[in-house]
């Protein structure tokens, strides 16, 4: 296996526990009923349980882009030091964006983003040189 695609693992991994720490924010706001219930009516939470939302779907739309970063460098053999690196960096910057999302770090969770932006950027174009 690649280093990028164990890196896909992993952050795939980061997603499931971002799932969960939305998951346990969001229920502590809400009622059993409503937990449990089939959510006809919109819920919606705030604070950490509402930034820790967004935080997840800001991971889903990037880890598409990465996921086919990933697939490129590594269905063409392009696999390097330079396209591993890149791919640890994504990671990094999307563990890091967590924290910085959830506890509302300004302007540092957008830095984080664009770190994690460029990363995948760079892995795209290293796909196709």
């Amino acid at each position: 296996m690649t280093p990028e695609l164990t890196v896909l693992a992993l952050a795939a991994l980061l997603q499931v526990a971002q799932m969960g720490a939305y998951s346990v924010a969001g229920n502590m706001q809400i009622d059993a009923k409503t937990a449990f219930g089939p959510r006809d009516t919109p819920v919606h939470l705030t604070g950490v349980a509402a930034r820790l939302q967004r935080a997840m779907n800001n991971h889903f739309e990037g880890l598409i882009l990465f996921s086919i970063a990933v697939g490129v460098v590594s269905i063409s053999g392009q696999s390097t030091g330079f396209t591993a690196a890149c791919a640890w960096v994504y990671l990094a910057a999307r563990i890091a964006y967590v924290p910085a999302y959830a506890f509302g770090l300004s302007p540092w969770r957008s830095v984080i983003w664009m770190i994690g932006v460029a990363a995948t950027t760079a892995l795209l174009i290293a796909g196709l040189i």
